[in-house]
């Protein structure tokens, strides 16, 4: 079964025909990774954090083209994409050294002479199921430490980022056993048997929920480590007194930025009753200002979304939803790719479609709420929880609502679209299954511990 990748501006660019995997495909990879994983294993941390580093200048000296073929492939404006592939070196060199840190402990022994010692030790063969959204990043910040800690790796990517890393594939093998990291491309026909594979230990997915509670079922039912990241509808909080223009500038670039195409853009405005309207004027500002053009085109800010399935379900929600549409909702006159003018659409209340799930495209809803305390209640009351912002001058009120709100990133007079590679990263209810990425969360992910006791 062949598949096809093509340029979301450019519809008839075709970027590349992949052959998917398939079962037969996921079988030979992991039996090629748990051969490799064999050997990886045995190399010392300073080899194997020698390779991120390596992996690390390969694409740092490969950073135009990689980025131009995001753009292409993704429809990534070219500013982000350039700092993607740059924020991908960095999680390389992260964990070249975080490898490098203590695999373990020792604890005092019921004899004085016996030692009791507490090590880390990798898990054998790695399945990384990551979306297309941001190709580079997200498959580094899962195969870096999967990679770093000892582990083989077999990646399979959204089908319509298969180019991208096929890439990083390349960079990666030139730095590592043969088949440690593999690639097998494909949709679902790759992705389950994958996930089911019996010798694959642990999986690690970001995608859709109704897809991530598949995988942790299945995964976990087989007895196999596995960590869900399923997205979001973010909320940006507006109170009272805090700086609207800065609040209005920062949460239309989160919310429409690259189309609204990360599962951390803000998918809803809360903005207190006192200041409602004043941000209001000046969020359809800030929104209305935003540059829809070419990717490619160093000045844009929005682009294209992936597909034109995923435009039409956003217009479908638009239409079937309700609510006032204040500015956009519409897709901009003379564009032959997938583009939708950034929406921003006034809701009544908190049971609106588009204040409960998740578009995932450039569309975001506002609300009115009667009081700060109000405006976290309706926060909460959606089903996901991944990230949220606060914008407020107040230092109590941010404190304590830094606690209150079912989010697994709180951001104050930040965008909730940002975060940091070296801390936890994931979500609460359903945006979030097992343990958190990144930071030395994922150490714990890709390794298990083993009690030692040395008596002599």
């Amino acid at each position: 079964m062949t598949f096809k990748s093509v340029d979301p501006h450019d519809p008839s660019d075709i970027v590349g025909e992949f052959e998917a995997a398939g079962p037969e495909g996921v079988d030979r990879a992991v039996s090629r990774a748990r051969e490799a994983f064999s050997e990886w294993r045995t190399q010392p941390a300073s080899v194997r954090g020698g390779a991120l580093a390596g992996i690390a200048d390969d694409l740092a000296g490969s950073t135009e083209e990689v980025t131009r073929l995001v753009v292409r492939e993704v429809g990534k404006p070219i500013t982000e994409a350039r700092a993607e592939v740059s924020r991908g070196i960095s999680i390389l060199r992260y964990y070249a050294q975080m490898v490098l840190a203590a695999d373990g402990e020792t604890f005092p022994a019921a004899r004085s002479e016996d030692w009791l010692v507490v090590r880390r030790y990798p898990l054998g063969v790695c399945a990384l199921l990551t979306p297309w959204n941001f190709p580079v990043a997200i498959p580094l910040w899962k195969a870096a430490p999967a990679i770093g800690y000892g582990n083989a790796v077999v990646l399979k990517p959204a089908p319509a980022s298969t180019a991208v890393a096929e890439a990083l594939g390349g960079i990666l093998a030139k730095h590592l056993p043969e088949d440690a990291f593999q690639v097998v491309p494909g949709d679902a026909e790759t992705g389950e048997p994958l996930v089911n594979h019996p010798d694959v230990a642990a999986v690690s997915f970001t995608g859709s929920a109704k897809v991530g509670h598949i995988v942790a079922q299945q995964a976990a039912g087989r007895g196999a480590k596995v960590q869900c990241e399923m997205g979001g509808q973010n909320p940006s909080l507006v109170l009272a007194g805090a700086d609207l223009d800065a609040a209005a500038k920062t949460i239309a670039y989160a919310a429409m930025g690259y189309a609204g195409q990360k599962c951390t853009a803000t998918s809803r405005v809360i903005v207190e009753k006192s200041v409602y309207e004043d941000l209001r004027d000046r969020l359809v500002s800030a929104v209305e200002g935003m540059v829809v053009m070419d990717p490619e085109d160093e000045s844009c800010e929005v682009g294209p979304l992936i597909e034109d399935g995923a435009r039409a379900s956003a217009l479908d929600t638009l239409k079937n939803g309700g609510g006032r549409t204040l500015t956009g909702g519409t897709p901009p006159d003379g564009a032959d790719g997938f583009y939708l003018e950034p929406t921003l659409v006034e809701v009544e209340g908190p049971d609106n479609p588009l204040a409960k799930e998740e578009v995932f495209a450039p569309v975001t809803a506002l609300l009115k709420a009667e009081s700060a305390e109000e405006a976290v209640r309706l926060a909460n009351d959606v089903r996901y929880g991944l990230v949220a912002a606060v914008f407020t001058n107040d230092l109590r009120k941010a404190m304590t609502f830094a606690g209150n709100i079912e989010a697994g990133l709180v951001r104050i007079n930040a965008a909730t679209s940002g975060v940091d590679y070296h801390v936890p990263f994931g979500g609460t209810k359903e945006s979030g299954l097992g343990s958190k990425e990144q930071g030395l969360a994922a150490r714990d992910f890709y390794t298990e511990t083993r009690t030692i006791l040395i008596s002599p």
